[in-house]
């Protein structure tokens, strides 16, 4: 039985029905070409994504496109703190992704609600970042790491390794001190993944589900979408949509995403839908 009440920090979010994770990048070098220059460009993008339906805020001050720039701690966190401090009052929860403890304790004091770690919490000091705290932490799977993940991904069995891999941080969670209504799953897609590996991550979702922990998903404009489309990254909104509606359907409750207007419209029509079939089968 899958967590429905996701212990978040300020926050206890209700699961039951699908969210939305809006993606503030305080970056130059976003692969989407989105990221903000200033405190100032990131806080009108923030509250445009409230605005448009974002039930969490996910700030990143470092890209983790392939081949991306390192970002020093200093700069992260001049770019990452002051954020979560001026968004602290938004009234919604608010997500790091980062992989570096320093940035983990500092945006904890300044408010934030959840840690997204690309690492799964593997970098020295991580765990002992977040394990006291009252954070929700969201377990990423990444072959390799940015720079050179893309470069030639290989797997015997794609959904048996990330399944294995995730449940293996999981439980090193919970044996650290992690109650397990604080865990997310993420299977990582285009984190060392070719198309055919992210399309079968795709198509077995629903089994990650299984181990009762409560599954995000980011597949807006990556790569993978264009592979399919032919489109280019700010041509992929109706795929991104698309993509973020089948992840729902095989039970993602957290959808991360550039694009919020088009994502909401997708949680409404599927929201919709359940609505309608759960009335049905209750006359039944």
């Amino acid at each position: 039985m899958m967590h429905s009440i996701l212990s978040c920090g300020r926050f206890r979010l209700d699961l039951s029905q699908p969210k939305i994770m809006a993606i503030i990048n305080v970056t130059s070098d976003s692969f989407s070409g989105d990221g903000c220059r200033s405190l100032d460009a990131a806080i009108r993008s923030a509250e445009c994504a409230v605005e448009e339906g974002a039930d969490l805020l996910d700030i990143g001050g470092e890209s983790s496109r392939p081949g991306a720039r390192a970002v020093s701690e200093q700069e992260e966190l001049d770019r990452v703190v002051p954020l979560v401090e001026a968004l602290a009052g938004f009234g919604v929860p608010l997500s790091v992704d980062t992989v570096k403890a320093a940035v983990m304790r500092e945006s904890i004091r300044a408010g934030a609600d959840l840690i997204n770690d690309i690492a799964a919490f593997r970098l020295p000091g991580a765990l002992q970042a977040v394990c006291a705290s009252n954070v929700a932490l969201c377990v990423m799977h990444m072959q390799g790491e940015p720079g050179t993940m893309q470069a030639a991904p290989h797997y015997g069995d794609v959904f048996v390794e990330v399944k294995d891999f995730l449940c293996e941080r999981v439980s090193l969670l919970v044996k650290s001190g992690v109650s397990p209504d604080r865990i997310l799953l993420d299977p990582g897609f285009g984190f060392g993944k070719t198309l055919e590996h992210n399309l079968t991550l795709l198509d077995r979702l629903e089994r990650f589900g299984g181990e009762g922990y409560p599954v995000l998903v980011g597949m807006s404009r990556k790569t993978m979408l264009g592979a399919i489309t032919g489109r280019d990254v700010n041509e992929r909104v109706v795929a991104g949509a698309a993509a973020a509606l089948v992840a729902i359907q095989r039970g993602a409750r957290i959808v991360r995403t550039h694009d919020v207007r088009a994502t909401r419209d997708v949680v409404r029509l599927w929201s919709a839908l359940d609505r309608t079939s759960s009335g049905f089968g209750a006359e039944k």
